[in-house]
């Protein structure tokens, strides 16, 4: 029986890679931050084959908690960077665990024997800090795909910037390393959305949904999406978990990092489609998904049947 690591994996999106990991008959060893809050993780123990599944505390910052979080397993899925949109001190709270446990992590799994894959959750960031709007000069005539450059700007979102520079550090570290026994692949869903696996109320993806769903702007980002009608491109939660799951048992992906995207719509339409309402406009593609649907086998849920099945 195979184990996987789960860095994260008590997340939004992580839960459903534990999920997914533990249905198909994988140990599944899941990071949490601070163990003595089971709020956070008891969810997982209500999943089917639960009896397959290790919790265990990892400040991703420490080297020695990484490099014995790692040991014994053959699949390492790192999902376990914060996702803030309000930010106070985005070094401490954004760029130092993002990047830096990037390079911590990147570090030990050099260091760890039987390591077979490795799969980062990056985000749309890696190709544009803009999102959810287009990058500078870009318009709706074309998708964005994997063969775009990437964008990056120092005014976008701290969140965004701290992903971008994490996924560069991943491609200079597969450029410049070679011979690894293993390969690493990533993966950048754009707006994750769907219904919870757990009744936490701290979830970033989650909250949006809410928000959303009932028309609040606590910050001046998420007004500016109801001020601009702006395009929002979503991917359900259940099939970012499919893709990484098939990036798994996958060969000859080294280096790739995928763009996972379903349908975009206007905002308002995303509040209509929450509120189970019929949106006014047809989807559009804001991002290309052609890459995960020919080497990842992947078909993406209609944005209506994701929204819909939101609940909160």
């Amino acid at each position: 029986m195979k184990k996987v690591g789960i860095i994260g994996g008590a997340g939004f999106i992580g839960s459903y890679n534990t999920k997914r990991f533990l249905k198909e008959g994988y140990k599944v060893k899941v990071s949490t931050t601070d163990l003595s809050k089971k709020e956070k993780y008891a969810h997982l123990h209500q999943l089917d084959h639960a009896d397959n599944l290790e919790v265990v505390q990892l400040d991703v910052t420490n080297k020695g908690e990484l490099t014995s979080f790692l040991t014994g397993c053959q699949i390492v899925i790192h999902g376990g960077t914060p996702f803030q949109l309000d930010v106070k001190d985005p070094k401490t709270e954004l760029f130092d665990p993002t990047i830096k446990g990037t390079e911590n992590f990147l570090e030990a799994i050099q260091k760890t024997d039987g390591i077979q894959k490795v799969i980062f959750i990056a985000s749309v960031a890696a190709y544009n800090t803009n999102h959810p709007l287009l990058p500078d000069g870009k318009n709706d005539d074309k998708p964005i795909s994997e063969s775009d450059a990437p964008f990056m700007s120092e005014q976008s979102h701290p969140y965004a910037q701290a992903k971008f520079i994490a996924n560069q550090v991943v491609n200079k570290f597969i450029a410049d390393t070679k011979g690894l026994s293993f390969e690493i692949v990533s993966v950048s869903p754009v707006g994750v959305m769907g219904k919870s696996l757990s009744t936490r109320e701290d979830s970033t993806s989650t909250g949006l949904q809410f928000l959303f769903k009932n028309k609040i702007a606590p910050n001046p980002f998420v007004q500016l999406l109801y001020d601009t009608d702006s395009n929002f491109a979503m991917v359900d939660v259940a099939d970012v978990a499919d893709a990484i799951y098939n990036a798994t048992l996958k060969h000859g992906l080294h280096g790739k990092n995928y763009l996972l995207t379903g349908e975009s719509y206007k905002v308002s339409d995303v509040i209509r489609m929450l509120n189970h309402e019929e949106p006014i406009e047809k989807p559009t593609m804001m991002y290309s998904n052609e890459l995960a649907k020919q080497e990842l086998d992947m078909t993406f849920r209609p944005a209506k049947v994701t929204l819909n099945g939101y609940s909160g």
